[in-house]
């Protein structure tokens, strides 16, 4: 019962298409190079190309497999990991995230190698002035996106949403914050009150898809002293770190990195800027900017600060050691996929924890603004204003929206910040 299934084994009266494994790396390397848009983006091409064009897996099992990739790190390549189990086992899911990964590490290895070789050159650094207003933006709409889905289910929810901003400001350790707000989830049964709850387990198009609501989000952090509102100063990072303190720390953050991309900030801000000063605050929202150029998971930010400290191993030993908590849980969720698939006390508690996340995402936007957003450079801030309005009323792909913001610091870089 706990075996991976067949490759592509379905009921016989579904046709499928079959395909080898290598064939299906070759899907997923394919993903990886244009999967553009975010995580839900992602996904729903997974589910085109996986469920509607090969038919290798069942629509239900298909969403079973992102809410479980939602428990820790990115949940698009834990589907990705999901998939390739069920498919093909252990080989199939590394492969599978091997290859869907591997496009967005090269460019943001390219990247990093002309920001940190160039950036001092007039045009680049304008550009990524321009870019650091669209971050904050981005991050406001994520937490914008998710709340809408977790935030206003219930009275209890909206609270629990502004108790973590409220707590994140006086500096509460997060995990305290998310255990009170996991142990209310549970009392009060929230689960069970999502108005969407029942649309999850029924088949569904793309589109269903990409607005299921988000079910396993952060269950505990590391103690890691991040405070929301503490700006580290812009002052030299250093040049090289050993291979095992980037492995370390990144495996540290790997095992905090729960409930999708934009967690992962507030986390990496305060290990790599405030406390170890690997980044300056700037560098640093630059990364999230060149990260989020990528068609790939924001988690290859961590690629981009490995390869800021160690060069070019360090950025690939720093996503290996991120991605790996999440690798090697997901494979053993995958194999137990079938006793884990309806436990409502465990939705019920990530209920109560869904709208403290979102809270706590909102706040790595109030910690970053102070450096993007000036009030000395009021066209800063009404960048950042439109950016919003690109992505949350009209749905400008992320990578449009920060071309306009990379043109503008171009043009007029001046305008947006102290040069």
């Amino acid at each position: 019962m706990n075996e991976p299934l067949p490759p592509c084994a379905l009921p016989p009266e579904k046709p499928f298409d079959a395909m080898t494994i290598w064939q299906m790396g070759l899907s997923f390397l394919k993903l990886g190079a244009i999967g553009f848009g975010g995580g839900v983006a992602v996904v729903a091409m997974m589910e085109q190309e996986c469920v509607q064009k090969r038919h290798c897996l069942e629509t239900e099992e298909f969403l079973h497999g992102v809410g479980l990739g939602q428990i820790l790190g990115p949940f698009a390549v834990n589907t990705a990991i999901f998939i390739g189990y069920r498919m093909f086992g252990f080989g199939g899911a590394l492969l599978a995230e091997i290859a869907f990964l591997a496009p967005s590490i090269f460019l943001v290895l390219l990247l990093s190698w002309l920001y940190f070789a160039f950036h001092q050159i007039p045009s680049l650094q304008g550009a990524l002035i321009g870019l650091g207003p669209v971050v904050i933006a981005l991050i406001i709409n994520a937490a914008w996106s998710m709340g809408r889905k977790s935030v206003r289910t219930s009275a209890i929810a909206t609270g629990l949403f502004i108790a973590a901003i409220i707590g994140s400001i006086l500096r509460v350790n997060p995990l305290a914050i998310l255990a009170i707000a996991g142990l209310i989830g549970f009392l009060y049964k929230l689960g069970q009150k999502q108005p969407t709850a029942g649309k999850a387990s029924k088949p569904s198009s793309k589109n269903n898809l990409a607005i299921a609501p988000p079910i396993f989000l952060p269950l505990l952090q590391n103690n890691f002293a991040y405070q929301t509102l503490a700006i580290a100063p812009d002052v030299a990072a250093p040049v090289t770190a050993s291979l095992m303190s980037v492995a370390t720390v990144f495996i540290k953050v790997g095992l905090a990195f729960f409930g999708g991309g934009f967690v992962l900030i507030p986390i990496l801000s305060n290990q790599l800027v405030t406390d170890l000063h690997w980044l300056t605050h700037q560098q640093f929202i630059d990364g999230v900017a060149i990260s989020q150029l990528t068609p790939g998971p924001i988690a290859v930010l961590a690629t981009f600060a490995g390869y800021r400290v160690a060069g070019l191993v360090g950025g690939l030993v720093a996503t290996v050691a991120l991605f790996l908590p999440a690798t090697i849980l997901m494979l053993l969720i995958s194999h137990y996929y079938q006793i884990l698939r309806n436990v409502k006390q465990i939705k019920d508690f990530l209920a109560g924890i869904n709208p403290a996340v979102v809270g706590l995402i909102l706040s790595a936007a109030i910690t970053l603004a102070p450096t993007a957003l000036q009030w000395s450079h009021p066209l800063s801030i009404v960048l950042c204003g439109i950016a919003l309005a690109l992505l949350a009323r009209w749905k400008w792909h992320p990578a449009f929206v920060l071309g306009v913001g990379a043109l503008t610091g171009i043009i007029i870089p001046s305008a947006l910040a102290q040069i």
